[in-house]
């Protein structure tokens, strides 16, 4: 009996000590927030991310992004495409552009946004976007990476943008590619309204207008609160339910701010007009302020509910900084990027580099660098690294390259393959670099092929990161060997090329000219 008793308490304390273990492990689990800001440019905040400050680190005021990267990583060489769509299904499947085809914006069920040109015909990409199942037509069905981390024991919070799926597709809801909660995410790519006195967006009555107004928030319709505030005290509400249900958490914080239509936040925007800004400069920089106040709100919930240090934050912008005004008329704003050319829409620097840290406690030392070039769907497969989701089954290939190891310690600033960018479309506004075009850089160098007219580009982005100096009539070598690289990966990923209207036939490969 005595040896019965005793073989009972071994086996209880086995048992418990296995839940001690299990549940150990369970808390070991990182929490994970993507924080991504739309539209933001690499020089729209106080933090460089160059060898140098510049006169647009002195214009904007974000303390909390400073506080981020004095507490981690900035990568000073990240990228995304040139806009918003691609960048996210990217980031979603692990996928590049030229492989998934979602290459321009969604929104319309089977309808391009492809702006007419007189000399191409753009292809039929996939302008229904990500979708969880393969019976919707022109899309791309991913395993995603909240389903991922779904499966892995994951509470998958979104929060803010979506832009995922065209409108009346199942993917138009964030629940239905992985998400446990949606906030505020649907089809579009854009407030009607940042302000709750105007619904944000939606109808006076408070029922929502599409395709425009912002679902999902009526408890702040008719208050003065901005959206980008409205968002993060959701956000915060979402992350306290998660800590109840003692499971780690993925949030994908993606704010409308800074995406046109260009409102003032009344609380940053006084600052900026006594310093002579603008209106519209002023408007801008008061949008990057309380997106960057929603980001310190954010942490400081981190601090006081002791998960700080078991929270690893990426943040990222989706694009290059707008630099063309909402009409399509070129302004002063068209600077705002500099010392990059160009911005939103274009293959230039300023439409593809973008400001990223990463905040990992005990693993990343503070205020630490990285010339790493990265490409947003390098993030796919670092979050499930961290997450330590290492042996995952997906049904789409993955092309993007873990960067595990350089937050751990990892200094390289090299990558096993090239950075391409495939944008076989008119994005709809004019000018510089904004139209047809495929892109490749290799270490130092940047290649860009235009379909219209087969013109090439070169460019070395290190010594030259306004793209001044065009080395292709030089460089003919190098000019050579990035199209072979370039044309050979396209055919390898069956990427959809344009066609000329006046013969039907496909624009070459940049290799084939």
């Amino acid at each position: 009996m005595t040896d019965h008793v005793s073989g009972m308490k071994s086996i209880v304390f086995a048992l418990v000590l296995s839940f001690i273990v299990v549940g150990a492990q369970g808390q070991e689990k990182p929490n994970i927030i993507v924080f991504l800001v739309d539209d933001m440019g690499w020089q729209d905040t106080s933090v460089p991310f160059w060898t140098e400050r510049t006169p647009l680190n002195e214009m904007y005021a974000t303390p909390n992004m400073e506080r981020l990267a004095n507490a981690g990583m900035k990568f000073t060489q990240a990228y995304a495409s040139s806009v918003c769509s691609p960048t996210r299904v990217s980031l979603m499947s692990g996928m590049n552009a030229a492989r998934h085809r979602v290459t321009n914006w969604t929104l319309q069920r089977n309808q391009s946004v492809d702006a007419a040109d007189t000399v191409l015909n753009y292809p039929k990409w996939n302008i229904n976007g990500l979708q969880p199942g393969s019976d919707i037509e022109f899309s791309v069905q991913a395993t995603t990476l909240p389903m991922l981390l779904q499966g892995a024991g994951y509470h998958t919070i979104h929060v803010g943008k979506a832009h995922f799926g065209a409108m009346g597709t199942p993917a138009e809801n964030p629940l239905n590619i992985g998400f446990d909660v949606n906030i505020a995410g649907h089809a579009a790519g854009g407030p009607g309204s940042y302000l709750g006195t105007e619904n944000f967006g939606n109808n006076a009555d408070g029922s929502y207008k599409a395709p425009w107004g912002v679902p999902g928030l009526s408890a702040f319709h008719g208050e003065d609160i901005f959206l980008t505030e409205a968002l993060t005290q959701k956000a915060i509400g979402c992350m306290d339910d998660a800590i109840m249900l003692d499971k780690p958490f993925f949030l994908y914080m993606a704010h409308y701010a800074v995406h046109v239509p260009f409102y003032g936040d009344d609380r940053f925007i006084q600052p900026y007009l006594d310093r002579e800004l603008t209106k519209k400069e002023a408007q801008y920089a008061s949008m990057v302020e309380g997106m960057d106040k929603s980001l310190g709100d954010i942490m400081d919930f981190l601090d006081r509910n002791k998960i700080a240090e078991n929270t690893i934050v990426f943040f990222l912008s989706d694009n290059g900084g707008f630099a063309i005004d909402d009409r399509g008329r070129k302004e002063a704003i068209h600077q705002w990027n500099a010392p990059l050319k160009s911005g939103k829409g274009s293959a230039y620097e300023g439409g593809i580099r973008i400001p990223m840290i990463v905040k990992w406690p005990n693993n990343i030392h503070g205020n630490s660098n990285s010339a790493l070039p990265v490409l947003i769907e390098d993030v796919f497969p670092t979050v499930l690294d961290i997450a330590g989701i290492t042996d995952c089954k997906t049904i789409q290939p993955i092309d993007g390259l873990s960067f595990k190891d350089v937050l751990l310690g990892n200094n390289r600033a090299d990558r096993k393959m090239p950075l391409v960018w495939h944008f076989p479309n008119s994005w709809g506004p004019t000018g510089p670099g904004i139209g047809a075009t495929s892109t490749i850089r290799e270490g130092d160098w940047k290649l860009i092929y235009w379909h219209k007219d087969g013109k090439k580009e070169l460019y070395n982005v290190v010594k030259d990161i306004g793209e001044n100096n065009d080395l292709a009539p030089s460089e003919t070598g190098r000019v050579d060997k990035l199209s072979k690289k370039l044309g050979r990966y396209l055919k390898a990923v069956k990427a959809q090329m344009p066609t000329f209207k006046e013969n039907g036939k496909p624009s070459p490969y940049p290799d084939e000219i």
